[in-house]
């Protein structure tokens, strides 16, 4: 029985403008924005209103089942891959999807850190995420699966989900209430596939805070603390009081429901400080699905991370990070340049720091310039004139300089925080400033080795034109091996991070194990289980950096290799002859070398 879309357009006063257009786009050679638009104003609709792309794909699929559009097999793949909106979101070969805990008390007092009492610490209610997460009143279930939703709805793939868990300290919130919410975003992703309307649900959850008690915080006076009016906006309000709790033996079923779940979380990221981290903790992150951690490192200047009230030293960085990559997880951390006490010059030789100290070495990077925010404390230093925000060339040649720097397995993310330029008192409030600074190594003819710079992206991939390139590098505690699919211009199509530990890890499960902490194809998302003609994904390139990984790690010595596997990917590994350990936590999944 053909599915039914309901949509707002009158498809009996606007079916031929609507076919005409659909078909004009499956033509298109280049699908900008600007040549969809004009598309798109050369077929209003009756009332003069252009069309938006969601309705157009739910016009389509209407027309389809009435059997009224007539198209082609290969008119109706351009079509989707042309008016697919914002396509680079999923271009990475996974589709990401942000999800913020609701807002509670922190253990910082970073001077630089935003005090919006409308949202967990360190975020603006006016950041993209922020606003959809508010506007579900932060209710797990429903920021998943609207999320889902809306990305569907604009012609994402959502069968492979990164889900980033954002929000304040993670490791600070009571553990019934983090069982609770990742339960429930496994829940959203496990459902998705039995809803067939394109409406997003209705909320019924309630504000997790007595918004009357909410009072604005003045980073120039900080009269009250953030945690002081949280605290009181919380009174009352547990999580066991508002339904808030779950048991592991809940998230474990979850779990299993996910590993064959049309929509599978194939990567779990938590966030967290350095000095949050512990063995135990991280064992913990493990149980609940984790596989990569934000970890906010800011500086690897003891006197700067003090200056700006940080409460950690480096020492507990350089420990945190040990125990993450001992444990198998990526490590993402955030740098912030133009912090009070440091300059332009010193952020360039605490950039180095992070590729050069064998106990730091990211996989990821977000680096953040420090913005001046009206509920920060750091207005108080503004105002008096002992802190400044730097100028555009300033952090131009601060931003160019570390660009240079960045190994080629590393990734850059992000650079410049996605905060909107009207909480911005003083500084920068340009969101462009990767673009900006790739124009200037182009300048002097230099490319950036970072990943993000490298991906494949949407190109065409030939298998046989392929190279597997080998990066050793050594840590602290292992010897790391960033293993990479390579085109004959050095663009990256896949690759896997081997971890060959040279001292034991505290998790008894892979205490005598090479550890495969990532593998990643890139590319756009292609659904599981299907072949990717010419693209990078499902045509192979996984299963043959397995392959690799496990002959350098027996060449080593290593008798087992482990992977830390995402619930979603567990059933792929288990297709390459990984199994889970019998009698143990089940944390990873292992093979005999």
């Amino acid at each position: 029985m053909p599915r039914k879309y309901k949509i707002k357009v009158d498809l009996v006063t606007n079916r031929s403008n609507i076919i005409v257009l659909i078909k004009n786009i499956s033509q298109l050679q280049e699908p900008t924005n600007e040549a969809i638009l004009k598309l798109m104003q050369k077929s209003p609709l009756k009332e003069g209103k252009l069309i938006s792309k969601s309705e157009l794909i739910n016009a389509y699929k209407v027309l389809k089942n009435k059997k009224a559009l007539q198209i082609s097999a290969a008119q109706e793949k351009n079509f989707f891959k042309n008016v697919r909106k914002k396509r680079t979101r999923t271009i990475s070969g996974v589709t990401p999807v942000t999800v913020l805990t609701k807002p509670f008390p922190c253990p910082g007092k970073c001077i630089f850190c935003p005090n919006d009492v409308r949202m967990p610490k360190s975020y603006m209610s006016d950041e993209p995420g922020a606003q959809r997460a508010e506007a579900n009143m932060f209710d797990p279930y429903y920021q998943t699966f609207n999320r889902l939703l809306a990305l569907k709805n604009i012609g994402h793939p959502t069968d492979k989900i990164e889900l980033i868990v954002l929000g304040g300290t993670w490791s600070h919130y009571p553990e019934k209430y983090q069982i609770w919410f990742v339960k429930r975003c496994f829940e959203a992703m496990n459902e998705f596939e039995h809803y067939k309307k394109t409406e997003i649900l209705k909320v019924e959850a309630k504000p997790p805070l007595d918004e009357d008690l909410l009072e604005e915080i003045k980073g120039e006076s900080m009269d009250k603390t953030y945690n002081q009016v949280i605290a009181k906006a919380l009174l009352s309000r547990s999580v066991e009081a508002q339904g808030e709790t779950a048991t592991w033996k809940e998230l474990f079923a979850a779990h299993k429901v996910n590993e064959t779940a049309k929509t599978r979380c194939v990567g779990l990221v938590l966030e967290t400080r350095p000095d949050e981290i512990t063995e135990n903790e991280l064992v913990r992150l493990r149980k609940l699905g984790g596989t990569k951690i934000q970890v906010g490192i800011q500086s690897l200047d003891d006197k700067v991370l003090e200056l700006n009230k940080r409460g950690h030293d480096v020492a507990a960085t350089r420990k945190a990070i040990n125990l993450m990559r001992l444990a198998g997880f990526k490590i993402h951390a955030h740098w912030m340049p133009n912090l009070y006490g440091s300059s332009p010059e010193k952020d360039v030789e605490d950039f180095k720091k992070l590729f050069t100290d064998i106990s730091i070495m990211p996989d990821e990077l977000k680096v953040y310039p420090c913005s001046l925010i009206e509920s920060a404390e750091l207005m108080k230093y503004y105002k008096s004139g002992e802190w400044k925000p730097y100028s555009e060339d300033e952090l131009r040649y601060v931003l160019t300089e570390v660009f240079k720097i960045v190994p080629r397995y590393c990734r850059i993310t992000r650079m410049i925080r996605d905060i909107p330029s009207t909480d911005i008192v003083e500084g920068n409030k340009k969101t462009n400033f990767r673009q900006i600074v790739e124009r200037e190594l182009a300048k002097v003819d230099v490319r950036s080795e970072d990943i993000r710079a490298r991906e494949i992206r949407g190109n065409k991939v030939n298998f046989g034109d392929l190279d597997i390139k080998v990066t050793e590098y050594q840590t602290k505690v292992s010897r790391e091996y960033f293993i990479e699919y390579v085109t004959k211009d050095d663009e990256v199509v896949g690759f896997l991070r081997l971890s060959l530990p040279t001292e034991k890890s505290f998790i008894e499960e892979v205490k005598d194990s090479a550890m495969i902490r990532e593998v990643h194809v890139y590319g756009q998302s292609v659904q599981i289980g299907k072949k990717g003609k010419d693209k990078a994904q499902h045509i192979g390139l996984g299963k043959n950096l397995l392959k690799k990984a496990e002959k350098i790690a027996k060449k080593q010595g290593f008798k087992n290799i482990s992977v830390i596997s995402s619930v979603g990917t567990r059933e792929y590994y288990e297709n390459n002859g990984f199994s889970s350990c019998d009698g143990q936590a089940n944390l990873y999944q292992h093979k005999k070398c």
